[in-house]
């Protein structure tokens, strides 16, 4: 009798803390999602142009391209402006790195976005690169 009381209560408790985590997570994932909406005029203002960089891939095939990057304040993107020469020398090192069929197509690119926002992010000290963009792109 005392078992399965035992085991009927700690059922209960189990159903109760995992309806609470999952209220957590849905009101909270809610509350994140409305203070990180910024209007287009917010993104531009927080966001750094990099101009058309030219360089070979790794399999000897020549790309151009131009990026904007996204950052999380004023003062991250007053920083990245300072360190547009890491941001170039970003670009180059992960391109030389890169074969053309490993930056062709939605995925390729994808990669490409999130290693350059890492590297870049490694070099930041206020803020961060909240999201990179590929303005220009062209693959010889």
């Amino acid at each position: 009798m005392k078992k399965k009381l035992m085991i009927i209560l700690l059922i209960i408790l189990i159903i109760i803390g995992a309806l609470g985590a999952a209220a957590y997570f849905v009101l909270g994932g809610k509350s994140e999602k409305s203070e990180a909406k910024k209007s287009i005029d917010e993104i531009v203002a927080s966001s750094v142009d990099v101009e058309e960089i030219t360089t070979n891939l790794k399999s000897d095939n020549i790309i151009r391209l131009a990026i904007k990057l996204e950052t999380d304040s004023d003062k991250s993107k007053e920083e990245l402006e300072k360190r547009d020469f890491q941001v170039k020398d970003a670009v180059i090192s992960l391109l030389a790195d890169t074969n053309a069929n490993e930056i062709e197509g939605d995925k390729g690119k994808e990669t490409f976005k999130k290693e350059l926002k890492d590297k870049i992010n490694s070099y930041l000290q206020k803020g961060k690169v909240e999201k990179v963009y590929i303005t220009s792109f062209n693959l010889q």
